[in-house]
């Protein structure tokens, strides 16, 4: 593969990786150029925030935009994670799956993060056994896509209830920052038997290179993803924020 590619996975950087995330891409950036990234960086994955109430928003994509990614990825080749936020996520949470089969066939989303938190407009305290159950079943309805659940003490009914008996197309995603860019003191080790993993919270450009020597031990030999959002944005004069270069 390219030089960068296998420099993902090199043992000096410490941590093997099997994807990047950049999250919070909208419609500041053209999905054009998105691709033309992908297709030189294959293992950066764009994150897509999805919540309703704020689409079109900075960091959360407008619906005219995603339709134009659907046809910048025709081809499929894209590495794309929609973030289910406020009533995409619940609608998960209650069970229904079909807005996320069509976003697999009309987009390309090959993962789905269940947001399940306060400051992504989901109450957690109302997830119950019922709930793990119906999560459950839309992950085993989906075999093709891949779900993330964050792994965090604000969702743990959830991902210690499907933990029990995980789907094999879950992953958990360790971020104790829960979206505040807050980097950890130290990256934490997976259960035995743990699924597929991330790590995510505070990273970015200027660290990242220490945080992956950093995650190596505690990742004990699984290869894992990590996540970056709030470090990836660029503050402007004006109303709108855009993805740093």
């Amino acid at each position: 593969g390219n030089r960068a590619g296998s420099a993902m996975a090199s043992q000096e950087q410490g941590v093997q990786l099997r994807a990047v995330g950049f999250c919070g891409v909208d419609d500041s950036v053209a999905p054009e150029l998105l691709a033309c990234v992908s297709a030189r960086y294959p293992w950066v994955e764009w994150g897509v925030l999805l919540r309703q109430e704020k689409a079109g928003e900075p960091r959360f994509a407008s619906q005219g935009w995603l339709q134009r990614l659907a046809t910048v990825n025709q081809d499929d080749t894209m590495r794309l994670a929609a973030h289910l936020c406020s009533s995409h996520c619940e609608a998960v949470l209650a069970g229904d799956g079909s807005d996320l089969r069509r976003l697999h066939a009309e987009i390309g989303f090959r993962r789905f993060q269940i947001n399940a938190t306060k400051a992504n407009n989901v109450d957690s305290a109302a997830v119950n056994a019922a709930t793990c159950d119906r999560v459950r079943q839309v992950m085993l309805s989906l075999p093709e896509v891949e779900f993330i659940v964050q792994r965090n003490a604000e969702t743990q009914e959830l991902w210690k209830g499907l933990a029990q008996d995980p789907p094999s197309n879950m992953s958990f995603l360790f971020d104790d920052s829960v979206g505040r860019g807050v980097a950890a003191e130290s990256w934490p080790s997976p259960d035995e038997g743990s699924p597929a993993f991330g790590y995510a919270g505070g990273l970015g450009p200027s660290n990242l290179a220490d945080h992956l020597r950093r995650m190596a031990a505690p990742a004990a030999g699984r290869v894992v993803w990590v996540d970056m959002e709030s470090s990836l944005r660029t503050k402007c004069v004006g109303p709108r924020s855009y993805v740093g270069a």
